[in-house]
């Protein structure tokens, strides 16, 4: 079987993989895809509750930037942190889950007042 993905790869890097390393990287390739899938469903999961503690931080006046709370996201998944990514790397990511989720947070607030 011909695989679609080492073609790709041939055509950008010029190497040609055999058949069994063309298989190992679809597959690989195919693991991937399937955890960034589950990766976006569990970043929506996280924004939608964002969306809720934005809405509950309105109510009791409360800021949506609060970095101590933030500081504890950050040491809570570097804790978690196995590797092989290095805790730079995590904290640089969750600084963007982060900075979405307050933007998300205000996005929606916005749209709440306009609507009420």
């Amino acid at each position: 079987m011909y695989c679609k993905r080492s073609s790709f790869y041939q055509q950008f890097t010029g190497v040609k993989l055999d058949k069994e390393l063309s298989e190992k990287f679809k597959n690989l390739r195919d693991k991937i895809d399937a955890v960034d899938i589950k990766i976006v469903k569990l970043l929506n999961i996280r924004a939608l509750y964002a969306i809720k503690l934005g809405a509950i931080k309105k109510i009791a006046g409360l800021p949506i930037y609060m970095p101590e709370r933030e500081k504890e996201v950050n040491r809570n998944v570097l804790k978690n942190n196995n590797g092989p990514l290095e805790d730079k790397a995590v904290s640089r990511l969750y600084e963007r889950i982060i900075d979405e989720s307050r933007r998300l947070e205000r996005k929606k607030n916005k749209e709440n007042e306009k609507n009420n």
